[in-house]
């Protein structure tokens, strides 16, 4: 009876092994040269690591073994209380070992700056000259993906391709709540935030399918929040656009804000055109007509204020005595680069976004012959 218990239980546990043996170490295996990367990190830093911890774990094993009770051949000295040798060596190798691991860590984080543009297709092979980066603009929806390629003037929903070798810029936002933007095969996650652009350089290196999903949890529909994402040949992606502009319908504000509306377990959709100033519209939290865009409020509050007179005279901004064609809904004119004042906000410390650059100059801005200093941005607004 007592043998049957036993082999009870380990028809209990056999269902535990059954289940690892389905799991998909995507991570350890991915087909992107940045996930590659960064599964060199993690087992480097799994090794240093284990150089402290399995001599540790065996030390503390052989002392329980060779100073147990039984053991009276066993050195016996209470008196003991210090050992220098022993001192360096405990003090010295993990010293060593945090060393190096800052080291490693220092160089990758610069290294591997999901802002900073592909130098290599691989470890092998750097950037051809004539190569075109693939630039996708990414927004979070709830609870869906929805792309943009505004090269290409196509849009997808749930659905991501990109060609093999080809350096993927992607610019990454949300419409409503912070989420993460996650395929495992290809790079690390990063976060998609209402009113602000995040960005990613990735390459895919193998063909195929690969599964896409959001990291962060933003609502109930969370779960279902994937999609795939196909690593293809030039002749397959070229292909596959083809089918996007042949069976797709058009992407304009209004059936943008029909998609934007809460839904789960949404289909892939394919948009054969899309409005080009959709994404920036979505990036400055503008989509709805009638709203007021967050890069014309901030210029607004730059020139002192919201009144009247600011709102009739706002294209009269001047810089240093020259005017400034204030366009507020045009694309930025650096590939990542958001529209007049979005990169203000992308630059907030704390935002999980990187500025594009270290310093902004001082400026003097002038309103109809006024000057006022911009580092005032809440000052009235001068008056004649």
């Amino acid at each position: 009876m007592q043998k049957l218990s036993k082999f009870s239980r380990h028809l209990v546990i056999l269902p535990l092994f059954l289940m690892l043996a389905g799991c998909n170490l995507v991570v350890m295996s991915p087909s992107g040269d940045i996930a590659m990367q960064q599964r060199d990190l993690i087992i480097v830093s799994v090794l240093l690591m284990l150089l402290i911890i399995i001599p540790v774990i065996c030390l503390t094993l052989f002392f329980a073994w060779r100073y147990r009770q039984s053991n009276t051949s066993a050195t016996y000295d209470p008196e003991w209380h210090h050992s220098t040798r022993l001192e360096v060596v405990i003090w010295s190798a993990p010293l060593a070992i945090i060393i190096v691991l800052g080291a490693i860590t220092w160089i990758t984080t610069h290294k591997l700056d999901p802002y900073r543009p592909l130098d290599r297709i691989d470890a092998e092979r750097t950037i051809p000259a004539d190569v075109k980066p693939l630039t996708v603009q990414v927004v979070a929806l709830d609870w869906k993906w929805l792309f943009f390629y505004p090269e290409l003037g196509i849009a997808t929903v749930n659905e991501l391709a990109a060609p093999v070798d080809v350096p993927i810029n992607f610019e990454i936002t949300a419409s409503s709540v912070m989420n993460s933007f996650y395929i495992p095969a290809l790079a690390g996650q990063i976060y998609a935030m209402p009113g602000m652009q995040t960005k990613l350089h990735a390459v895919i290196n193998k063909e195929g399918v690969f599964d896409g999903f959001s990291a962060n949890y933003s609502g109930p529909g969370f779960s279902h929040m994937r999609f795939k994402f196909h690593g293809m040949n030039q002749q397959g992606f070229d292909t596959w656009v083809a089918q996007v502009k042949n069976q797709g319908t058009a992407l304009n504000r209004d059936a943008y804000l029909k998609l934007e509306r809460p839904s789960e377990r949404e289909p892939v959709r394919y948009y054969a055109t899309a409005d080009k100033d959709l994404y920036n519209a979505i990036l400055n939290m503008c989509a709805t007509p009638g709203k007021m865009c967050m890069s014309e409020m901030m210029h607004i509050d730059m020139m002192g204020g919201a009144g009247k007179e600011s709102h009739e005279n706002r294209d009269k901004l001047k810089f240093d005595g020259e005017p400034i064609d204030i366009n507020l809904h045009a694309p930025a004119t650096e590939a990542g680069e958001a529209p007049h004042g979005a990169e203000s906000m992308e630059s907030m410390p704390g935002m999980d976004a990187k500025p594009e650059t270290d310093a902004a100059p001082a400026m003097n801005m002038q309103h109809e012959g006024h000057t006022m200093p911009s580092s005032d941005a809440r000052a009235p607004a001068a008056t004649k």
